[in-house]
């Protein structure tokens, strides 16, 4: 049985009619007049409105006329009422907004020759659109220099002042880099933060209409027009959102994405420069390719492939009885198993759109800005449109999010258990629940699981407190509570949680398609015998990174699916060129048969909630009002509900000194850490009071071991955190990252003097 569930219902609006231009329009009480006109296909000129921000109403290009309203009206702010006949186009107007346009034109200089925005500018096209032949006044020209940032290159004469870089920046990104220094005709654009060189700056300049803010790497290299745009996904978060590679003789120069509707991560913005290249086809290593797959036991893989691969991986375990071996995608798997025997459904209900349209939100078990920027976008976005409580429960603050955070619950490692048990008698324990329910909560022992968690009663009063008169939930959970060694349990209280509460519950899944992988491989905790590793080191390593037995292609060479953490089952394509051997051709050497890797796409198992449909007929595109046709929803199948909770055991805790693995912002894998754009971020990052227990100086190189993984780093302290715990990256690590499969907290073990 499926179910068609994805995410909590917002409340109803009444229906209104409005007449545009003579056409009859439908719509919704409390949309502006411009989002019903795009609906129904009804153009309205703008310069500096975005879909995804507040309307900016900054540069007027919107206006109409409302029969019955002396004056111009702004559309994009401005709700529509039922029964109003409005008039998009009228020569008035046309003159009004050609007289914008000589503004925006005033002492604009003439670099379009150079101008990396030409071709694709919304000031030429308005210019033109807009008959604006001659410019009949000036003003004194100001001078501009232009400011390297980092990521981004910022040009203050050629910006118009839209501000949309700004709202990015304020309502998306969250980094609140970017404000207006006003001062009338001299008004720039300030970055208050060049210091921090954000990454996330990038979807600033991806919004400007104009050459003002572009990306540095791009600047002055090619003309648009010369560019060929792949159409494509994330191939390195969870995220799943769209990507446009920009390629031109067989090489990327940029990435770009629908930036009136989406948001990427850096990760995809810059770390593009990842294929697997110069590769052709050896037919010697093939052979012993074959070979090792006749006596292997086991094959070892990264979540870093497509859904096809996925599907191959498993038709290959049926028929030769291969235990196939994901850490990540595998604890996912048993966290989403154990969610589902309480819940009575495959995978969670939540989804973005609900997130940011929250006004409460809990944030538990990861390192949200680092694990899932697309995740900590939409947070941003709850907070700055509304008004959002967020509080943040983790054994580590982040002072990158303190901006958006209203409560910090800080808890001790390894006592997640503990902490979700607290957490759903808080907010149960006057719900309407089973009785049996009723009666384990009352059973819970709340000061000895505030004494072991060291989280006060009082803080959690707090939380409850702070939800009252909210109606919007998101519960956000990610690795360190599948990763934990009570990982199963944990998921019984997040899905009651979920079920009582009416939580909107996202559960942040591994990188790049962890939720893919466990959906559709039957996998197995230990490895046995001769090991195939695919982007793993293994006896016999297939890989797309390189020092491999034999290359394989990296996700921008390829075509297939990944499944996002929306539940969305997206396209890869091809934008650079692959000359070796693929999966495919191997499985097709053992007996499988497909000409096409995307032969597979239609046969993705109906019974875990994909759908037959053939990979050619996937869309991938925007329409005019923001809605996503991109692949399919995956369907939530019905299961049984027959699991029972446990009462939380007390924790060992992890005394000493404590590694917290965890990557930084831009990175997801050994595929970022390839890129020349991205800054690397390899220290292990600790506080003051970490340097002490561990007796570490700032620069002391240090070596430590973790599931068989040795570690060589130098130590760095970073005053924002507080606690014997250090953040450790491994995204750095090639074909040893995937090995990682624990709790992602664990003593310090150092390795040597």
């Amino acid at each position: 049985m499926l179910l068609h569930i994805n995410g909590g219902s917002m409340m109803k609006r009444k229906d209104i009619t409005i007449t545009i231009d003579g056409k009859e329009c439908k719509g919704k009480f409390g949309q502006t007049i411009l989002e019903i006109a795009r609906e129904h296909g009804v153009y309205i000129p703008t310069m500096c409105y975005l879909t995804k921000t507040l309307p900016i109403a900054s540069c007027r290009m919107c206006v109409v006329e409302v029969e019955g309203v002396d004056g111009f009206i702004l559309s994009c702010q401005e709700r529509a009422i039922d029964g109003i006949e409005v008039k998009t186009n009228t020569p008035e107007l046309f003159k009004e907004r050609q007289n914008i346009m000589k503004l925006y034109n005033v002492n604009h200089p003439l670099e379009c020759g150079v101008c990396d925005q030409s071709g694709e500018c919304e000031l030429q096209n308005k210019t033109m659109e807009f008959e604006v032949a001659e410019q009949n006044f000036t003003a004194k020209d100001q001078f501009r220099p232009v400011e390297n940032w980092g990521y981004v290159s910022y040009d203050p004469s050629l910006c118009i002042m839209c501000e949309k870089c700004v709202r990015v920046s304020t309502e998306i990104t969250g980094d609140e880099a970017l404000k207006v220094r006003f001062g009338g005709y001299s008004s720039v654009i300030e970055n208050v933060k060049k210091d921090k060189n954000f990454a996330t700056l990038g979807e600033a300049a991806a919004v400007c209409p104009v050459g003002a803010l572009v990306d540095t790497h791009f600047k002055y290299t090619t003309n648009a027009w010369e560019l060929k745009k792949i159409p494509s996904s994330c191939p390195h978060c969870e995220g799943g959102h769209d990507v446009v590679y920009e390629i031109k003789k067989g090489k990327i120069y940029r990435t770009s994405n629908e930036a009136e509707f989406s948001t990427m991560c850096s990760a995809s913005r810059y770390g593009f420069d990842f294929a697997n290249e110069g590769v052709s086809k050896d037919k010697e290593q093939f052979e012993k390719a074959l070979e090792a797959f006749k006596k292997a036991k086991s094959i070892i893989f990264s979540d870093e492939i497509t859904n096809e691969e996925a599907l191959i991986l498993q038709k290959l375990k049926e028929k030769f009885g291969y235990r196939l071996i994901s850490h990540d995608a595998r604890a996912f798997q048993k966290f989403m198993s154990a969610y589902s025997s309480i819940s009575g459904k495959s995978l969670y209900g939540g989804n973005l759109e609900n997130l940011k349209k929250s006004d409460a939100i809990v944030v538990f078990g990861t390192r949200v800005n680092d694990d899932s920027p697309i995740v900590k976008y939409h947070l941003n976005m709850a907070s700055k449109h509304q008004k959002a409580r967020v509080c943040y429960m983790h054994p580590i603050e982040d002072k990158s999010i303190q901006n958006i955070v209203t409560q910090f619950i800080k808890y001790e490692p390894n006592t997640e258990e503990g902490v979700v048990a607290l957490l759903a008698y808080t907010l149960l324990k006057d719900k309407d629940i089973p009785k049996e329910v009723k009666e384990l909560l009352d059973e819970l022992d709340i000061g000895n699981l505030s004494a072991d968690t060291n989280i006060g009663e009082e803080e959690l009063e707090q939380l409850l407190k702070s939800f009252e008169k909210k109606k919007r939930f998101s519960l956000v959970v990610g690795a360190d509570l599948y990763t934990s060694p009570r990982a199963e349990n944990i998921a019984k209280y997040i899905a009651l949680l979920e079920k009582y509460f009416n939580f909107n519950l996202i559960v942040i899944p591994p990188a790049t398609n962890g939720l893919g992988v466990s959906l559709i491989c039957d996998l197995d905790d230990e490895v046995e015998g001769y090991t195939i590793g695919y982007n793993v080191k293994g006896d016999f390593t297939l890989s797309a990174l390189g020092n491999g037995d034999l290359d394989m292609p990296a996700l921008n060479q390829q075509e297939g699916t990944t499944t996002s953490i929306d539940k969305r089952v997206v396209p890869l394509n091809v934008a650079l060129e692959y000359g070796g051997y693929i999966l495919n051709d191997i499985a097709n050497a053992l007996g499988l048969k497909k000409e096409w890797t995307i032969d597979y796409t239609k046969e993705l198992p109906e019974d875990k909630g994909f759908k037959n449909i053939e990979f050619d007929l996937l869309p991938n595109y925007y329409d005019i009002t923001g809605k996503e046709n991109r692949g399919y929803l995956l369907e939530i199948v019905s299961k049984e509900a027959n699991g029972s909770l446990e009462e939380p055991i007390e924790s060992e805790g992890i005394d000493g000194a404590v590694i917290y693995n965890c990557n930084p912002q831009e990175h997801f894998s050994s595929f970022t850490a390839k890129s020349k754009l991205l800054k690397q971020n390899n220290y292990l990052l600790g506080s003051k009071q970490f340097s002490i227990a561990s007796k570490l100086q700032d620069g002391d190189k240090i070596s430590f071991e973790i599931d068989g993984v040795l570690f060589n780093r130098v130590f760095k302290i970073d005053t924002s955190l507080k606690g014997t715990i250090a953040i450790n990256p491994t995204y750095d690590m090639g074909l040893s990252s995937a090995l990682l499969s624990s709790y992602r907290f664990r003593r310090l073990e150092r390795v040597g003097s």
